[in-house]
């Protein structure tokens, strides 16, 4: 099975958060896809822990290693579509890249955002729990 994983739980596989067990378990022996912006708001979630003082400079650096260890299938996001989701749901556009990539490739989503899987099942997407 093809699963599109949100940017969130690649961020709690790598750092240990009590979701990887699930998250591990949900997707093990199956394909995981995403969107191709899906490095650009891993690196950008890194980094705004960071400013938080939630993350340490080497603790950055090591989640991202930990991250390209994780076998993932980038797919071009259709940007005018996922901008349709947006302004419809009234969502961020990351969040709609996500809901357009399950779409089109009609997929199961997996994301720890409940608001995003209430907007995922109105867009009839399954969500994996």
């Amino acid at each position: 099975m093809k699963i599109i994983a949100d940017t969130n739980t690649f961020i709690a596989v790598a750092l240990n958060e009590p979701e990887k067990d699930i998250i591990i378990r949900l997707t093990e022996g199956h394909d995981l896809i995403a969107p191709d912006v899906l490095p650009f708001e891993i690196g950008n979630a890194l980094t705004a822990m960071m400013k938080k003082n939630a993350l340490k400079k080497e603790e950055v650096e090591s989640a991202w290693e930990i991250v390209q260890k994780i076998p993932v299938d980038l797919r071009h996001t259709d940007i005018k579509s996922a901008l349709g989701i947006a302004i419809k749901y009234n969502l961020y556009a990351y969040d709609a890249y996500f809901l357009e990539c399950a779409e089109n490739f009609r997929s199961p989503l997996l994301t720890l955002d409940v608001g995003m899987q209430k907007i995922a099942l109105e867009m009839g997407i399954t969500i994996l729990e």
